[in-house]
């Protein structure tokens, strides 16, 4: 491989993001690659553990402090990670999408001025499932965010979908091995291509 692949994989609450992650992880080692991957909010840094203790409380201010500790938390892994020549491919996991967690208004706003900041990639996949099956893969977690709920499921996805015009949508509705399937077809042709 010639230069680091970066993978974004992005996408609501249940969709699969941090399985997905590890599948594609566990491919490219079995490649000999050397793979890390950084799933946003980190516990290992000041940002990150602002941004999920701020998930995690009801109150409606919440939901703009989560989103700006959150992209903290993205920045400085970047900062840390991004480029580094001990890494073949650095997988992020929830990356831009998070300022669809911003009030409807702020989150194009939000999106643009945090995409000039970060770098993007061939590989960049928004993991889609509708609200009812997002509702149904969290209903029995202990420690709920305030997003998830179906209503924020519904509202949350919408203003997602805004924003991810050029990414690669995969639909994560089905089982985890054909969601893993599509993505690998995916990666395979981009890998092929800048190649």
């Amino acid at each position: 491989m010639n230069k680091m692949r970066l993978i974004i994989i992005d996408g609501l609450d249940g969709s699969g993001k941090d399985t997905q992650a590890q599948l594609i992880k566990t491919k490219y080692e079995k490649k000999g690659e050397r793979v890390c991957i950084r799933s946003h909010p980190e516990s290992d840094n000041f940002f990150g553990k602002k941004a999920k203790k701020a998930l995690l409380e009801k109150r409606k201010i919440n939901k703009i402090k989560a989103s700006i500790f959150y992209m903290m938390d993205v920045l400085r892994s970047i900062r840390k990670y991004h480029r580094k020549e001990k890494y073949d491919t650095i997988i992020m996991v929830r990356y831009l999408v998070g300022t669809a967690y911003l009030p409807k208004k702020l989150v194009k706003v939000g999106y643009r001025f945090f995409e000039n900041f970060v770098p993007t990639s061939d590989y960049m996949f928004f993991l889609d499932a509708a609200p009812d099956v997002l509702a149904k893969r969290v209903e029995g977690r202990s420690n709920r965010e305030i997003f998830e709920t179906f209503e924020g499921f519904v509202n949350v996805r919408n203003k997602a979908l805004s924003v991810v015009h050029d990414w690669i949508i995969i639909d994560a509705s089905d089982p985890i091995e054909d969601v893993f399937s599509k993505i690998e077809g995916v990666l395979d042709t981009i890998d092929l291509k800048n190649n």
